[in-house]
């Protein structure tokens, strides 16, 4: 029952940091998954996937749509584009070892981060 009570906190905080700068999934709850919860990496990010398929940022996108931060037409060709990446970047992380997986993420990670805060 107390994991239960942690993950629910983890979708608070992740979904809050995703309303208010747009992060969530990839950056906040991977990292928590395996470093708190014990998750392995590829645990990690098919449970992240499989947690985003219901429309968890239905109520965030509409706040944005509302005050006109939405342009519908470039989420549709994304969300297309999204759909079949996922799926095919799904297919190649599988074949991957988890240490490889780890090690790419952070990479990824390090490598936004450094332009973010390097680049005007």
């Amino acid at each position: 029952m107390f994991n239960i009570i942690l993950y629910i906190l983890l979708g608070l905080f992740a979904g809050g940091l995703s309303g208010f700068i747009g992060i969530g999934g990839g950056v906040i709850i991977i990292p928590a998954l395996i470093y708190l919860f014990g998750l392995s990496q590829h645990e990690a990010q098919g449970t992240t996937l499989a947690l985003m398929v219901p429309p968890i940022g239905l109520l965030a996108a509409l706040k944005y749509y509302q005050h006109g931060y939405v342009n519908l037409q470039i989420a549709l060709f994304i969300c297309v584009g999204f759909f079949l990446g996922a799926f095919f970047g799904a297919e190649i992380a599988t074949h991957l070892s988890g240490n490889i997986l780890k090690k790419l993420f952070g990479v990824f990670l390090l490598a936004v981060a450094l332009k973010m805060i390097l680049v005007k």
